[in-house]
Formats: structure tokens, sequence, C-alpha cells
């Protein structure tokens, strides 16, 4: 043994001191190096002579308690001997450090994708010029024969791993690039055929009893009938199935660490993230205790690895490449025996039993991976200044210290050493530290990671658990209770479908612009935390943390509110969208084409009985007459180059077409003259109120004043003060049910409000909404209208409307089937309503179509909205402006007055559907006006 020693010493001292004098640090490196590892030798010849000395005399106890003292002590020797050379090296590193090249291959991963924006972001703050492809045959630096060119690190993402292995040069690459693929475990747990792994096809498994399924892999998107597509599903009682995610950072010697975020399926449940220290024994039937089950897990995982590397080390094809490493899953399937089974092996970190609707799988994947770059790259110039050092010795450098250990060997050593430093999330699976050896002397390669490794599972397991407590993952498992959120900032914004922000998403940023087409009608939402103790909320500032929103024509925004996370929930950042949405892409009519209809989409077949979708349409010949009610069947016709597509019509073009007649347009002095010594009392929601601001606006050639009124308001000055227009919003849903007032209080306060009414059609009530109205109210407005003395007024019955038929949180939502109904209870309606002699106009049949041109609003019903003109040059306050008109933000029972020649804001009410019927309401109350 010190014969043995002494050649160790002397053949290191040799070596290293080559390397050192030539290449590094010829000074104090060599002599710090040299004095340490001599040390180190002197100290195990010491070890060697006190354990003799004591052997016979001394109690077993006693020897075994000097042999581990002098363990430590050696250790300790050995680890500061490493601890020198690295210090040394890093400031030859830090003094040629240069900007390092990342290239990602994206695969069919869009760059909005916020794995590709991760990637993009912690490299670039670590210090990274990160460059972005689609494939390696698409990037200019993956060129045949001539390696990975200024790459240091290259990421082949899921969809491009076949393109990475078919591409990259293994054989050629130098001993600094890192690759996140080993090709020899991609080979091993790739799929043979069937499902089955390719490593048992191997003669050296042929009969080997490794606690594993034979059809357990699967390779990339090519899932077998028995890979974890299956495993998607919750699994029975009393089995239980948990993901361990595993990181092989070398495939020789064989080191692998696993990380502490689990995936646990059990109790017939879907898939939650969870700890690995809070994993217990009686979730997953295991009959034995905490420690003997985690052993259990690593000792089955590493060997069914280390039958994986033993069974393709000797494989010549593929040349090993130093620095790169593997991503694994494995499924280990527990039922109430001792052995749980390996029933799944993914060559990735895959997340498919987790919800993906709440971004639970990329919330978790993508926290995940940040650990991996920050343990793997956390000193980035250190192996790539050292191993440029070891290719310039040349052979010199490359014998061996007496035990195999190669240059390579050397510096996998150091980066190990420097991982076990690391404190975070990753622990050890192999080489496997449960049993370390009371002393252990370096002989074989292995034998000095194991000795590394047993120092610091032994004297810092305590500072790394402490150190893993104190990490942030915004997961509620991993939560702090009574903290403070002391950064409030987002970590990432996710959402579906993935919303290409401009600028990219930034922590440090707080205001966006987003561009979506016009098919994109919801977006679900979720912003997550850069730190577990802040709060998040949507819109408001006791909103949802995660939402669908519906996303309307034109304009909308979107707040995130960060809160400090307290009782109080004070607000500490917002960030806001501003989204965006196109109009339907329309094709310029240039040349021939012809005219197409439709009443319904193909999308939402509200009238099963009724065709779908454009068809040609067919003009009558006959001379059209001004339509007798405002309830005639219709349709929507539109030019197009063919009816079998409709991305060739005009959609700006688009007019609604009743069957067989037509409304009249009525001008402005028509209209004004029509509306004279009138009074228009409006009842109804949000889209009753479109259409009365509508009609304002038309009667005054530009609005003047506009509320969101969710009360009662008097408009008493328009057309020159011929005309008044009241307004009472009903039904206030935001009260308590029984604090709501009912239709018929509601309808005769706004009457005595409206009063002295005349008992003719010079008095016009319009009532209706979105999907509230029915039989009953209509029931209530004869009865009122009897009682007031007013049963020859002229009523008008806006009918049901589309909306609520999206998904959205908050609001309340209507299956295809409850759509369905809704327009047969829209026909009843109008059959009621003409029995008592009101007029009606059918805004569904209208809506029913054009669904998706909805404007803001969660309810997707409001086919209008206000936008601002003219810039104010007033001041205003809470009661009058500087011409003396009042604001409707007066009061709730409000007496709003035009004023005529003021510099007041202008507005105007935006929206073609709006239009629409709006304009057949303006036919209708005067029908007699000639066109």
């Amino acid at each position: 043994m010190r014969c043995l020693l002494a050649l160790v010493c002397g053949l290191l001292w040799r070596d290293c001191g080559m390397l050192l004098r030539r290449r590094l640090y010829p000074g104090p490196l060599l002599l710090l190096l040299g004095v340490a590892l001599c040390l180190f030798y002197q100290t195990l010849n010491v070890a060697l002579n006190r354990l003799q000395v004591h052997q016979q005399p001394s109690p077993r106890v006693h020897g075994s308690r000097l042999s581990d003292e002098v363990d430590l002590e050696e250790s300790q020797r050995f680890i500061s001997a490493l601890e020198a050379v690295r210090a040394q090296v890093q400031q030859v590193s830090d003094r040629g450090a240069q900007l390092q090249r990342v290239l990602v291959l994206t695969g069919r991963h869009v760059i909005t994708d916020t794995e590709v924006q991760l990637y993009m972001r912690v490299l670039q703050q670590m210090g990274y010029d990160v460059q972005l492809s689609r494939y390696a045959e698409t990037s200019s630096l993956l060129r045949p024969k001539q390696g990975m060119t200024g790459v240091s690190l290259l990421l082949c993402l899921s969809s491009s791993e076949t393109s990475c292995l078919r591409r990259v040069p293994f054989s050629q690459l130098q001993s600094h690039q890192r690759v996140n693929l080993l090709p020899q475990m991609i080979k091993a747990f790739s799929d043979a055929g069937g499902g089955l792994c390719h490593m048992f096809t191997h003669r050296a498994l042929t009969g080997s009893k490794i606690p594993m399924r034979l059809y357990s892999c699967a390779f990339s998107q090519d899932q077998g009938s028995t890979g974890a597509t299956s495993l998607t599903k919750p699994i029975a009682s009393p089995q239980a199935v948990v993901n361990i995610y595993i990181l092989v950072t070398s495939f020789d010697p064989l080191i692998v660490f696993m990380h502490d975020i689990i995936v646990l399926s059990a109790n017939g449940e879907r898939g939650q993230p969870n700890r690995l220290k809070n994993l217990r024994p009686e979730v997953l039937s295991y009959p034995a205790s905490y420690q003997d089950m985690i052993g259990h897990m690593k000792r089955i995982i590493g060997d069914v690895l280390q039958a994986a590397a033993s069974t393709y080390e000797k494989d010549q094809t593929i040349k090993r490449c130093l620095l790169c490493y593997q991503l694994l899953t494995f499924t280990l399937l527990f039922n109430t025996s001792l052995t749980p089974i390996i029933i799944q092996v993914d060559t990735d970190w895959t997340f498919s039993a987790l919800n993906d609707k709440t971004f639970d799988q990329k919330i978790t994947k993508d926290l995940m991976l940040e650990d991996m770059l920050h343990f793997l790259l956390k000193s980035p110039t250190l192996l790539s200044s050292v191993t440029n050092a070891v290719k310039k010795e040349g052979d010199s450098y490359t014998r061996t210290l007496g035990v195999g250990l190669s240059e390579d060997h050397q510096l996998l050593l150091l980066q190990f050493y420097q991982q076990m430093k690391l404190p975070g999330p990753f622990q050890l699976l192999y080489p496997n530290t449960t049993l370390c050896p009371s002393s252990v002397h370096p002989h074989t390669v292995d034998d000095f990671f194991v000795k590394t490794a047993c120092y610091y599972n032994r004297s810092l397991r305590t500072v790394k658990e402490l150190s893993l407590a104190s990490t942030g993952h915004s997961h509620h498992f991993l939560s702090k209770e009574n903290a403070m959120c002391v950064d409030p900032q987002l970590r990432q914004l996710y959402t579906d479908p993935p919303l290409s922000m401009t600028p990219p998403f930034d922590p440090r940023v707080k205001e966006y612009r987003v561009e979506v087409p016009f098919d994109t009608v919801m977006v679900r939402i979720r912003p997550e935390p850069l730190s577990l103790n802040c709060r998040v909320h949507l819109d408001e500032h006791h909103g949802p943390s995660m939402a669908n929103l519906p996303i309307g024509l034109g304009q909308s925004r979107i707040s995130i509110l960060v809160t400090d996370g307290g009782e109080s929930e004070v607000v500490m950042a917002i960030y806001t969208l501003h989204v965006f949405r196109e109009s339907r892409p329309s094709l310029p009519m240039f040349g021939d084409h012809v005219m197409c209809s439709f009443t319904q989409e193909c999308s939402l077949l509200v009238q099963p009985d009724r065709p779908c979708g454009l068809e040609p349409f067919n003009k009558s010949q006959s001379p059209p007459q001004p339509c007798s009610s405002g309830d005639k069947p219709g349709r929507w016709v539109v030019p197009c180059l063919s009816c079998l597509d409709n991305r060739t019509c005009d959609w700006r073009e688009i007019v609604w077409q009743p069957d067989n007649c037509y409304y009249p347009l009525i001008n402005r002095l028509q209209l004004q003259n029509c509306m004279a010594d009138r009074k228009l009392l409006f009842i109804g929601d949000s889209t009753n109120r479109g259409m009365m601001y509508f009609l304002m606006e038309r009667v005054n050639t530009s609005l003047e004043n506009w509320e969101k009124a969710h009360d009662t308001l008097i408009y008493s000055n328009l057309n020159g003060g011929q005309t008044l227009i009241s307004y009472s919003y009903y039904p206030q849903f935001w009260l308590e049910a029984n604090q709501r007032p009912t239709f018929t209080d509601s309808l005769e306060k706004l009457l005595d409000r409206s009063r002295p009414l005349l008992n003719s059609r010079q008095t016009v009530l319009v009532v209706g909404g979105v999907q509230w109205l029915n039989s009953n109210h209509l029931r209530a407005i004869r009865e009122a209208l009897n009682r007031k003395g007013l049963s020859n007024i002229l009523v008008v019955v806006k009918s049901l409307g589309m909306g609520f038929h999206l998904l959205v949180d908050g609001v309340r939502s209507l299956k295809l089937r409850e759509i369905q109904d809704l327009s047969i209870e829209n026909q009843n309606l109008i059959s009621t309503a003409k029995k008592y002699g009101f007029e009606v106009i059918d805004t569904f049949s209208i809506t029913m179509g054009r669904y998706k041109e909805f404007l803001q609003g969660r309810c997707a019903c409001h086919f209008h909205e206000v936008e601002k003109c003219v810039p104010s040059k007033t001041s205003f306050d809470s009661k009058t402006n500087a011409s003396g008109t009042r604001s409707a933000r007066a009061g709730p029972n409000t007496a709003v007055t035009w004023g005529h020649g003021s510099k007041s804001l202008s507005y105007k009410v935006k929206g073609p559907v709006n239009q629409v019927y709006s304009e057949i309401l303006l036919s209708r109350l005067c029908p007699d006006t000639n066109t």
C-alpha cells in the first residue's frame, strides 16, 4: 500500500507539474498542488500506521471511531487539494473569460413558447450569447465535417433530438463543448419496436432480473401503447405512480442526480407536483420506512442506469461527449410489495400526469429546467479554460496516475466537486453513498468520485437541506408561511394560446403589446410570481390568479396585479397587456365575384335544422318592399370569389339582407323630424344601452355625453331640446338577490321619472337585453302600462342576443344545447310580443351568424363600444362643465343636458353588428318616412 501511495504521489507530482508549469500557473499552483497531494499521501501513511498499531490491542468500537476520524481527516485533505486546484484554475479562467455562444434548436417550438423564453432569459443572464435555429440542418453553426463551430452549449429541444443525433458530430466535439444529449442513453431507452426497450435486445441483459418492464420505452414523440400516454389516466387505488426526474451528467463514469420535485399520482386522482422529502410510504402502500423507500428507489434506478451504461459503454460508433448530459423521467409503480416497478422511461423530463389546463406542466418543467441550468453552468468559464489547456498538453497529460484517472476523468472530477458543493434541489443518486465504507482509498476511477460524494453526503447534508428550503419555487407545496413579498415581479406569463408579446417577456418590463388573429376569441392566462410569497390577480384587486378571458375585436387590456400576499393585499406592481384582435381577414374585390350568404357558422350550430356556412345567394327578382316589422327573417350577404372558401370574401362589404324586403335607411334630417316632440324610454342592460347611444349620436350628429350607466339617467335636451331620452339599467345583477329591484318596480320608476308622458306613439318604450327577457316581463309591461294609463304608447322589444357562449371565468357559460334552446326561446318571445301588439327587433338572428365579432366585455355579448373622438379642451368637475351642462356622473337619477357649441368630449359608437339592428330600430320608429 505504501509503495502504491508513493507511486501515485510521484506520478501526480510529475504529470500535474508538467501541465501547470507549461500552461496554467507555473509557480504557486504547482507548489500548492504538490504540497496538498503530498500531505494527502502523508496522511494516508499515518492512517495506516495508526490502524496497524491499534488494531490488535484496541476494542472494535475504538478502532471504528479512530478509523472514522482518520477517514474524515483524509477526506478533508483530499477536498482541500481539489479546492486549491479549482481556485487557481478559476483565476486563470477569469483572466481569459470570453463570451460563450449557445445554440438552441427549437424544433416545433415557437419562439413564444415559455421553454424557449426560459432558456434565452436564463442563459443571457449568465452571460451567454444565445442563438436560435429550428433544426440542426438549418443552422450555419453546425456544418458537416466542421463540428460545432464556436458553440459552447447545444440545446436540442423536444422534436429536434433526431435532427441533433443525425447532424451533430459527437466524435469531433471539443472537451469543453456540451450537448443536452447522451447518445448511448438515448439508444438504451429508445423503442426497439412496439415499446420494447432497446437495451433489452442486448445479449448482456438476456435473462437479467431488472425491476423494469420490458415494454417501458418509447423514443421522443413515438410513444408506444404501453408508454407515457397510458399513464396520463389516474391510477386506481391502492396503486400509486411516481415520476422521478433524473439528470445524468456523465456516462463513463456513471454520475446521476435526481431532482427534489416529483409528480405523484395516487388514490385515483390526477398527478400533483410534490417534493421528495414529503413523500410518505403509506401513500405509496410501501411497507417500510421512508429511508428504506428512498434508498430502494435510488438503487432500482441506479441498477437500470448501470445496466444501460454497461451495455453500450463499448459502443465505438459514437464517441462520448465529455460534458454532455441527459434528462430522463423514470415512472415507478408502487403497490403493496417492497419492490416498485419501473413502468416507463422517457428520454426527457415529461409531465403528462399533470393538468395542462392549469399550466402545471409548463410551470413545473420551466422551474426545474432553470434549476438544471444553474446546477450545470454555475461556473461557465471554468471547464472550458481547463480543457483548452489540457488539449494543448497533448499525450504528456493523458497518462494515468497509476489508477486509470485520465485527463477527462480529472476534468469530470473537478465538475463533480463543483456540483456537490452547490446547494439546491439536486441530490446524488449514483454513485450510491448510502453505505459509504469507513475508509475509501482511491484505487479506481469511481473511488475518487465516491470519496468526494461521501464527504459531502456526510459533512454538508444539513447545510444543503437548509439551502434547499430557501430556494424559491412557485408551487403551493413549497410556499413559506408568514413570509413577505420582497420581489414583486412575475417569473413568467403563461397563456394558451401562446401570445407573442412585444417586447419579449422580461420580469422587469411592465407594459406589453399583443396582436392576435380574428379567430382567437379567448385566452387562458396564468401569471406566475417570481417570489412564492407574492400573489397575483387578473384585472381586479381580488380577481383570480388564473382565468379564461374573452378577447373582443379591436383594443382590449388585461391588467395583472402583484400584491404582497397579506390580508390587505397591497398592490406592489401592475403588468399590463394591450391586446389588439384583428378583424376578419378580407380579400378586396377587384374582378368578378359572386354573392354568398349565411345565417350561422358551422363552428357554432345554433339551429341544427338550417344550413351553416357560405352558400350562393339568389337575389329575388321581384321589386323589394319596405319591411313591415323588425323581425323579418334574413341572412348575411357578402361578395366572394368562391362560396366554398370564406378567405376569398371581402368582409368589409357584408350586409344584412331580410328576405324579400328591406329596411329604409333614415337620414339625419328625417330622423330629427321624426324624433321631434317624442320621449324615448329605454330599460335593459348594456346591449340595450348601446342601441340608445347609437340613436342619440344619429339624432345629434355626435355623442357628447356617454357613461356606462348602471342606474337611471335622463337626457333632456336632445335634438335641439325637442327629444327626451331616459334610461334605466335592469337587471342589477351585482346586488344580492333579495335586494335587487323587481322589473315592475324599475319600469314604474322609469315611467314616473320621465313624466309627463303622452298616451300615444309619441312615447316609446324600448325594452330588452342579452338573455334575461322572457314572456313574464312582457306581461308585466302590459299590466304596468294599463295601470299608468299608457296602453297606447309604442313598445319595442329587443329580443335575445348571442353571448355567454365562451367558457369564461367569472361569468356563466352556456353549452351548445343551451344555446340551441335559447334560439327556441327567442322565437317564443317574439310570438308573445306580437300577441301584445309590441314591435320586435330580432337581434338574435342578426348576432347568431357573427357571434365571434363581439367587442370588449366578459360576456362576449357586446357588439358595440364607445370611443373618444375629440380630446377635451375644457376641465370638468363632478357636477357641471364649463358650458353649464351636467355630467352623467352626477348621480343615480341625473338629468343630463346637451351643451351646444361646447368644447366637451365627443364620442362615437362603433360596432357594425350593433349598427345593423340599431338602424332597424330607427326604421321601425319612423315607418312613414320616405327615402
